[in-house]
């Protein structure tokens, strides 16, 4: 088990839309309720269907969103499809003021914006088996039009390459399987060493 400092370094989980990243998180706070918190984004973006308000995301205004930007308030954030999304210094502080891991679910924009703070995490990619896969995902949905579908699999394309790059990244995991990435995610999360995957093939 990894030292207490280490523990409590801030993990950042990053991975194309449509990978599974919130269906990971879900489970591990499930089964950890007491160990870890998640930062909360801020979003311009409407809810989905069963989302709430300051659990999967704090949404806003744009107008809010704006001034929370002039203010400094956030650690890392982008724009993509036209909405905004941002990770606040606040919500990542009050996880670590309660004794718990603090993971962070960022688009690799945020990542790059992340290495140039001090905030020294633990980065975890999460990829698709292939962009086929990850294609069928998106589709499944049912909630993306097909022009929406495209845009994602060209940021995934993108993120994927980024990852690519030497120490980007301590570990990827393949989510080809949902209960062997979950138990994967568990170990490292919980400070365990970890042996990461291969990068998916970019030409299928």
């Amino acid at each position: 088990m990894a030292a207490l400092a280490d523990f409590l370094r801030p993990l950042v989980l990053s991975g194309p839309s449509g990978v599974g990243k919130s269906t990971l998180l879900q489970r591990l706070f499930a089964e950890f309720p007491d160990k870890f918190g998640f930062s909360v984004s801020h979003t311009t973006r409407s809810p989905r269907p069963g989302e709430i308000d300051g659990k999967q995301y704090h949404f806003v205004t744009r107008e809010r969103f704006l001034e929370l930007l002039k203010e400094d308030a956030f650690i890392e954030h982008a724009e993509f499809s036209g909405n905004f999304y941002g990770t606040s210094f606040e919500t990542v502080r009050a996880v670590e003021q309660q004794g718990r891991r603090c993971i962070l679910d960022i688009e690799a924009q945020g990542v790059r914006q992340i290495k140039a703070t001090d905030l020294n995490p633990v980065f975890c990619f999460i990829a698709p088996p292939s962009l086929t896969a990850l294609r069928q995902r998106l589709q499944n949905r049912g909630t993306e039009t097909e022009a929406s579908v495209q845009k994602r699999l060209s940021m995934a394309l993108k993120e994927i390459e980024y990852a690519k790059e030497p120490k980007v990244h301590e570990v990827v995991i393949v989510n080809d399987d949902v209960e062997r990435a979950y138990q994967t995610l568990k170990k490292l999360a919980l400070g365990e060493k970890v042996v990461g995957d291969p990068l998916p093939p970019l030409d299928d």
